[in-house]
This record gives C-alpha cells, structure tokens and sequence, in this order.
C-alpha cells in the first residue's frame, strides 16, 4: 500500500478512499477549527512535555516528507496531561507545507491556513508497541504546531542543515542529540478532538493536541523544506510541496479548548 497514496492529482486526498476506505469515517483529521463552536473544558490538564535529546536518532526521507524518528523503547521522550491517560512516547515528528504560493498547514482555524504545520506523534506505552497502539482508539496522540513566516527559528536549522543528506526518497541519515521541546510556542493552550492519521492508513486511533500559538519560520527554512523530492533517486525529478491532506468533515465531534 505504501506507493499506492501520495499528493498529485491521481493519488492525492481525493483518492485516499479508493485503497483505504474509512478516509470517509466519522473521526477523520484534520479539521477546520470553528473557534465560536468550541467548548472550554477546565478539567484538561496543562500538556507536559519531557523530551530527551539523546533519543533522538535518524532522519529520514519516505517520500511523503521527512521524518526525524526518535528511540521509543523505553519512556525517554514522553507527552503527558490534556485529557491524556498515562504516558504517550515520542515515535517521530515531521511536516507538511505547501508551496511557494499557497499556504500548507493540515488543520485551520476559522478557515485559516497557516504556512506549514509540525506533528509530534506520541503513543501510548499501555500498548506493547507503537503498531499495537495505532489499532487503538486512545492509542496515539499527536501534538500540532503551526509554522508562519517571520523570523527564522534556531531550533530548527539543525533540522534545515540535514534536508541536504535526505534530499530523495529512501535516504536517511544519523541524526542524533536534538531537543524537539525547541519546536514549540512559549504558550502552550491547545484545541483538542479525536481524530485520525491525516496520511494512510488514515486509522482513527489519534487524540489531537492542536496548539493555538504559532511558532515562526523564515521564508528560507520554509524553501528549504520544498527543496526535498516526493522521487527516489532514480526517478523523474518531483519537488516535494503541498504534502497536506485537506480538512475533513467535523460529524458532530466536540472540540475542546484548555484555554477560555
């Protein structure tokens, strides 16, 4: 299945459906955030994040974006709080943006694009493994953040500077000694749902984590992330941009806010 989805007009979210049918379930993400329909909920408690950036270990080109992938063999990087029961372990972060034209995050708000949004995914360790949680409707939990275009963002050039050793499909590389703490906002009030991968399999195993406050990228680091290739190094050339599955309908799911 994995080279049967993709983002051109003959694979892209359209036709997701055609080999994974519940791209039309009723918890499918992302979402377009109303904020006047989302209620305020006092009992989520703050997130908390404890990453160690020790584990992390290899970033990876799999043809659909870049992936920095973390050691989940035990609780090093972990998420925990929200409406979160238990420890949720840091499996990998990547991105997905747009093009030099056209705004590229997954989620909006109010119909609002932002230019690219980052996805923390963290799986619960009441499941033996990463593969068992995704089979589970609390198995994962994924933590979006949304990029601008402002100033460049530090913390993400080491991320930037390794794009060049992955430029292609299948290409990995060592990537090790890095804090993704340093990808978040300073205030970390979020927008909560259940909802789905926004990639096949598209399972409906993911509680989501949107975070209301932006963080800022420079329009270089957005260029460098389009400069990677959907292609191996053997095909025809194809930039990687507009890697985002559109908004998916709500079908009555309440989205709760930590914040009033």
């Amino acid at each position: 299945m994995a080279h049967v989805w993709g983002y051109d007009h003959h694979n892209g979210p359209n036709h997701w459906y055609e080999n994974f049918p519940i791209a039309k379930g009723d918890h499918q993400s992302p979402i377009n955030i109303i904020t006047k329909d989302t209620q305020h909920d006092p009992a989520l408690l703050p997130l908390k994040f404890s990453y160690d950036p020790s584990s992390a270990i290899t970033i990876l080109n799999n043809g659909h974006s870049f992936n920095v992938e973390f050691d989940d063999s035990e609780d090093k990087s972990v998420l925990t709080g929200g409406c979160l029961n238990g420890i949720y372990r840091l499996k990998q972060f990547h991105i997905h943006w747009g093009s030099c034209d056209e705004h590229g995050s997954e989620h909006t708000v109010n119909g609002v694009k932002y230019s690219a949004e980052l996805h923390l995914v963290h799986w619960n360790t009441k499941y033996g493994s990463f593969g068992e949680a995704a089979q589970h409707c609390d198995g994962l939990a994924v933590v979006g953040v949304f990029l601008k275009v402002g100033n460049a963002r530090p913390q993400l050039q080491k991320v930037i500077d390794a794009l060049d050793s992955i430029e292609t499909k299948g290409k990995s590389a060592s990537f090790t000694n890095f804090d993704p703490s340093g990808l978040l906002p300073a205030t970390l009030d979020f927008w909560t749902y259940d909802g789905s991968l926004t990639t096949p399999p598209l399972l409906e195993c993911v509680t989501w984590n949107v975070l209301k406050e932006p963080i800022s990228v420079s329009k270089e680091q957005m260029l460098k992330l389009r400069s990677l290739y959907f292609s191996s190094e053997n095909e025809t050339p194809c930039h990687m941009e507009n890697n985002y599955r559109p908004p998916q309908p709500l079908k009555g799911r309440k989205v709760r806010t930590s914040f009033p």
